[in-house]
């Protein structure tokens, strides 16, 4: 799943592409609305696949941000503003071509499910292998309440002390320390990927209760999070397998893991051990994390 570094560097790549121009007509595949019409919430979430089309005619693409693991496309038409929200799921992906055969990894291709056609030409499509992903138009961020949940950006100066709270609410203090940095209601945007490559390199076991941890520790696993995820953003995210940025060029952070997807430990040469946490298969060293 792209995590938080996937995600910012397709946005600073689409932005440009996308700011600015207006929206003449909208596609999306058979097999989404079918799956719609059998009551399944398949990509477009929360109105009728007829409905998301007619709303998006029209529509000038103002600005395109990232917030934690989803693009949030501000939009209007006619003075009034509204927000389209993407969220990648498993294996979504963003590109921007001139025709659909443009899209030249035929895996992507042939999983085209919404086609934004741009008055000034040109397309933005989306594409989604699995189709985990979601399109979600709505006149305010509020409208779909789980999206204020979420934890401040890692990067922003009040966010060390907000993790350190969560940390001892009873919610999660008796939670593993893994669960817990990959809820996107305490750290935003940090997944299994790079909650995993963190935990070793603070030689935390994935399974430890995070109230086993001292205030100081938890203080230098945030920071090393916080490093980790901006070496993923320079190195253009990671690519473990169907992660492409906006032009479908993989990103080289899977390069650089030390941890995350290894058979051996790279610092005690140890077999890695496997366990699952909160449903995630937790990679780690039983040797060199406790």
């Amino acid at each position: 799943m792209p995590e938080l570094p996937e995600v910012e560097g397709l946005v600073r790549e689409l932005a440009p592409e996308a700011i600015g121009r207006v929206i003449e007509e909208v596609s999306i595949s058979p097999i989404v609305i079918e799956s719609k019409e059998r009551g399944r919430e398949a990509i477009i979430k929360g109105m009728s696949t007829e409905q998301f089309k007619q709303e998006m005619k029209g529509l000038l693409i103002v600005d395109v941000i990232r917030r934690s693991k989803y693009i949030y496309f501000h939009v209007e038409k006619d003075g009034e503003k509204r927000l389209l929200i993407s969220h990648l799921g498993m294996t979504g992906a963003w590109f921007a071509v001139n025709r659909v055969e443009d899209v030249f990894e035929e895996k992507f291709r042939k999983h085209i499910h919404v086609v934004l056609k741009m008055k000034d030409g040109g397309l933005l499509v989306y594409s989604d292998i699995r189709r985990f992903g979601e399109l979600r138009l709505l006149n305010l961020e509020a409208d779909h309440p789980p999206l204020l949940k979420m934890a401040p950006e890692p990067f922003e100066e009040e966010a060390m002390d907000y993790f350190l709270a969560c940390t001892m609410k009873p919610k999660y203090e008796n939670k593993p320390i893994k669960e817990v940095i990959m809820d996107g209601q305490v750290i935003s945007g940090c997944g299994n990927i790079y909650a995993t490559e963190a935990l070793f390199k603070m030689k935390i076991h994935p399974n430890r209760a995070t109230n086993r941890i001292s205030e100081a520790r938890k203080k230098e696993l945030f920071v090393v999070i916080v490093e980790i995820l901006q070496e993923s953003i320079d190195a253009g995210g990671s690519t473990i397998s169907d992660y492409r940025n906006l032009s479908g060029e993989p990103g080289t952070m899977q390069d650089r893991l030390q941890m995350y997807g290894q058979k051996q430990c790279p610092q005690c040469e140890s077999e890695t051990k496997r366990m699952q946490i909160d449903g995630r298969t937790s990679v780690y060293c039983s040797k060199c994390q406790r």
